[in-house]
């Protein structure tokens, strides 16, 4: 394990990424290449300047924590966490892309008493992946398409260890979350919802979650002098994925849209 970690945001009082009042850890770096992706920064796993049109100046992104900062940092809201139910939750970027450390960041965590939490693609060997959710309470697991050559199109990697880590997770944990980011032309429409909903009963998951495309991301393709793929694709709306929540209904799936 390296004695630092490449981390671009620590972000507190979050509501929204496990139950409680929590901190989030976002680790950089992340060996899936989304072309829709609303964190591009994350993407390369070292620190790196960026541009900033507004300020006009260069900032950089990303910063190597050790553990002792890291774990400093988010137990100043161990009260918040106690009093709330909360906790610590790793995202990215893909967590696992750095996974001896954070692994070892989530044991020393609950050995503090802290309830842990993590967001993941599941891209890792199969091993690593193990020892990893050993150390989660609760996993969030992103399934982004149900057919491998698609997944590769629309990623830069295969579904195939994704699916597994997610069978080994569903045999293993009691707390996963299954969610499906839905992106228009990529993933979105009836069909492709028949095929999830046949994939999760295949697999035997019961509830998934929706998180709509959105456009939160788009200015920092600008701010990295990257391409964005998705100027002028419109931002779905709730109600625009009703269709998603009969089709999984009408396979015994709970579906709860973010």
């Amino acid at each position: 394990m390296k004695d630092k970690a490449c981390i671009f945001n620590i972000q507190k009082f979050s509501i929204h990424d496990g139950p409680g009042i929590r901190t989030v850890v976002f680790f950089k770096g992340c060996p899936l290449k989304c072309f829709w992706c609303s964190n591009p920064e994350s993407q390369y796993g070292k620190p790196e300047k960026i541009w900033d049109t507004q300020k006009q100046n260069y900032t950089t992104v990303g910063e190597y924590k050790s553990m002792d900062e890291i774990i400093t940092e988010v137990m100043k809201d161990e009260l918040f966490y106690e009093e709330s139910g909360g906790g610590v939750t790793l995202s990215g970027g893909e967590v696992l892309y750095q996974a001896d450390f954070a692994t070892e960041l989530l044991r020393q965590l609950k050995e503090r008493g802290v309830h842990t939490a993590s967001e993941t693609t599941g891209f890792a060997k199969e091993e690593i992946f193990k020892k990893y959710i050993e150390q989660v309470d609760l996993l969030y697991f992103d399934v982004k398409h149900h057919d491998n050559e698609q997944h590769k199109k629309g990623t830069g990697v295969s579904l195939k260890p994704i699916l597994n880590n997610l069978i080994c997770a569903l045999k293993k944990h009691s707390n996963v979350v299954v969610r499906i980011p839905v992106i228009p032309n990529f993933n979105d429409g009836e069909k492709n919802a028949e095929a999830f909903a046949n994939l999760f009963n295949k697999l035997g998951i019961s509830k998934i979650e929706l998180l709509p495309f959105h456009q939160f991301g788009e200015k920092k393709y600008e701010f990295l002098n990257r391409e964005y793929q998705m100027h002028d694709i419109p931002q779905l709306h709730t109600e625009e994925l009703d269709y998603f929540k009969d089709i999984f209904e009408k396979h015994q799936i709970l579906c709860h849209v973010h």
